[in-house]
């Protein structure tokens, strides 16, 4: 029918995906606080607050921190857009809220922060 032949079994796009239970992924984000913890590599803060959503400001904050140039995670309770906005073009920073957390970004980062009011959240995830 076609010229050259037909291919019968052609090549599919394979599926990797793999289903991992909700206990061992909270399991799996327990681990990974607890390391951080052993190896003193979380920081409680009050909170953040930025009056308009700019780079320069988020930049200060790490600064005052001593944390420039190293790969930092922010929990927050809640989305707050002004600090999300800031913290997009510094390079080695991500924000998360306390909810959306998951196990690669703790590992991948170098320190942890964590507000006051996202550690209240963690505490109630680990209850259950």
């Amino acid at each position: 029918m076609f010229v050259g032949g037909g291919t019968i079994f052609g090549p599919r796009p394979r599926d990797y995906s793999f289903k991992l239970n909700k206990k061992v992924k909270a399991l799996a984000r327990q681990s990974a606080y607890a390391v951080k913890a052993k190896a003193e590599k979380i920081s409680v803060i009050d909170s953040i607050a930025l009056e308009a959503p700019r780079t320069k400001d988020y930049i200060q904050f790490l600064n005052d921190l001593n944390l420039t140039g190293r790969k930092t995670l922010l929990i927050l309770p809640d989305t707050n857009i002004n600090v999300v906005l800031s913290s997009r073009n510094v390079q080695k920073a991500k924000v998360t809220t306390a909810s959306q957390v998951n196990t690669y970004d703790l590992m991948n980062a170098d320190q942890l922060l964590i507000s006051e009011e996202a550690l209240s959240t963690i505490q109630t995830l680990f209850e259950k």
